[in-house]
């Protein structure tokens, strides 16, 4: 007849009690400390940690937008991204002209007088055969460039004032809210053939 036979083993760190009172006697080693796994840290992934102010003040719009694709949950980001827009919305609107814009008489009540009440508006009265209307006219478009949120049109004066005489020409108009704000009319209101982009300015 087969000898079977098996070898018992318990939990890993348990003991008998015959165990423990062999080592209270000291004649068997100190129980070793049961093994235990070292605690479960996640990798660490950069695109998930949170992101600085100064970090998405870098990101232009398109990259904000795949932000909060990526990380809906984000509610910070969520509020920052549409601070950020909103600033670059406010900039662009603040930055919107920049040239001097020629119009039609048609134009004129679109462009001019139905202008929004926060944008005011410089209406350039020119001639081409007049020199002194290319003087100002190199002038304003350097004003047009400084002054961006300012809006500057030109339009030939008889188009937008029938028999408008060629004495008076050039003519700036400054609109703003519908209601004209101011009229010059020729050169000298700007220092004559000297005019300089800073004369205008401080109109």
């Amino acid at each position: 007849m087969a000898d079977y036979h098996f070898v018992y083993k318990d939990v890993e760190g348990a003991t008998t009690q015959w165990d423990d009172i062999q080592r209270k006697l000291g004649n068997l080693p100190e129980k070793p400390e049961p093994f235990k796994p070292p605690p479960f840290a996640p990798r660490v992934d950069a695109d998930e940690q949170p992101k600085s102010k100064e970090w998405l003040d870098a990101r232009d719009p398109d990259e904000l937008e795949e932000l909060e694709d990526d990380l809906d949950d984000d509610r910070f980001l969520e509020q920052y991204r549409r601070m950020r827009l909103a600033e670059l919305k406010e900039a662009a609107k603040t930055a919107r002209f920049g040239t001097v814009q020629p119009i039609t008489g048609s134009d004129f009540v679109r462009e001019v007088s139905q202008a929004p009440p926060d944008v005011w508006v410089v209406v350039f009265l020119y001639k081409d055969a007049i020199p002194e209307c290319g003087l100002l006219e190199t002038c304003l478009e350097e004003l047009a460039t400084k002054y961006a949120e300012t809006k500057f049109v030109k339009i030939i004066s008889t188009d937008c004032i029938p028999n408008y005489p060629d004495r008076n020409v050039p003519t700036i108009l400054v609109y703003n809210n519908s209601a004209v704000k101011g009229t010059y009319v020729g050169l000298q209101k700007f220092g004559g053939k000297k005019c300089t982009p800073e004369s205008q300015a401080c109109l």
